[in-house]
């Protein structure tokens, strides 16, 4: 039986998200303060730049740095953008909120910041991951919901107003939705010994009817097609901290293989953090 870790990891998670954006902006006060242009230097993420580590077996940005710069006319617009979005990042985080990506998009409007579309408004969030070296659910932001988990695994809520409560992931007949609640929680116990990650939700249902988690001892993740990045961060965190090995149920087509590869070794796009996997 896995026993649970020390509380405060998710607590110390939160903090140093918030010292990572605190440091952020006072680089940008103190350039400013000096009368100087305000710059951010980030990794690259082009094709270029992106390697495949067989150590981790992960996507990772090799060493190629990027220049953004108010000095430069064409990058006042995204640089102002970026600023925003890290304000918008501090204030969800210290205030123990959460927001999505499509939120995030239309909240800009309310700041009288505009963006040209929601890839736009995307991309500026994966931006500012990339400088902070934490992912958008660190900082509060996260996709739309669409995974579930069902299985012996009781968690402990961190989110407020929930802090302390308790929960067994076979209390709902259906799963329980993989969302911002149930990343942050806590893992207290479980006795499952392994997981099985599933690509389609019917089987995953039928999983359940046929009682597969008693069957198997295992832990039932449904995936929904591609992985959301929650649910491969979650995944990782079964793994890491309960020692759970991760067996992944998919088609035996090219798609099915692509959903398998992205849960074990990471996307292209997301080469710039190394804890979804």
């Amino acid at each position: 039986m896995a026993q649970k870790k020390h509380k405060s990891s998710i607590l110390e998670r939160r903090k140093e998200v918030l010292e990572s954006l605190s440091g952020l902006g006072g680089k940008i006060y103190d350039q400013l303060d000096s009368g100087s242009f305000p710059s951010i230097t980030m990794p690259s993420r082009s094709t270029e730049n992106i390697y495949y580590d067989p150590q981790v077996r992960q996507f990772i940005l090799g060493d190629r740095k990027v220049k953004r710069s108010a000095r430069n006319i064409r990058h006042v617009k995204p640089f102002t953008q970026l600023t925003w979005a890290a304000l918008f990042s501090n204030e969800l985080t210290s205030q123990r909120k959460t927001s999505t990506l499509r939120d995030v998009y239309y909240s800009a409007q309310a700041y009288e910041m505009t963006f040209k579309d929601q890839q736009e408004s995307n991309n500026i969030v994966t931006d500012l991951e990339t400088i902070l070296g934490f992912s958008r659910e660190d900082f509060s932001i996260f996709p739309e919901e669409r995974s579930a988990i069902f299985g012996d695994l009781t968690i402990e809520y961190t989110v407020p107003g929930y802090e302390g409560r308790t929960m067994n992931l076979t209390s709902h007949p259906d799963g329980v939705m993989i969302g911002p609640a149930l990343t942050s929680s806590e893992f207290v116990k479980t006795t499952a010994d392994k997981v099985i990650a599933i690509e389609k939700g019917g089987l995953f249902t039928r999983f359940i009817e046929e009682s597969v988690h008693k069957k198997f001892n295992a832990l039932l993740v449904l995936t929904a097609g591609q992985a959301p990045r929650a649910t491969r961060h979650f995944l990782r965190r079964l793994n890491a901290e309960l020692n759970l090995p991760v067996y992944i149920f998919t088609d035996g087509d090219p798609w099915g293989m692509h959903i398998a590869m992205v849960i074990i070794s990471g996307s292209a796009n997301a080469a710039h953090l190394r804890e979804l996997n």
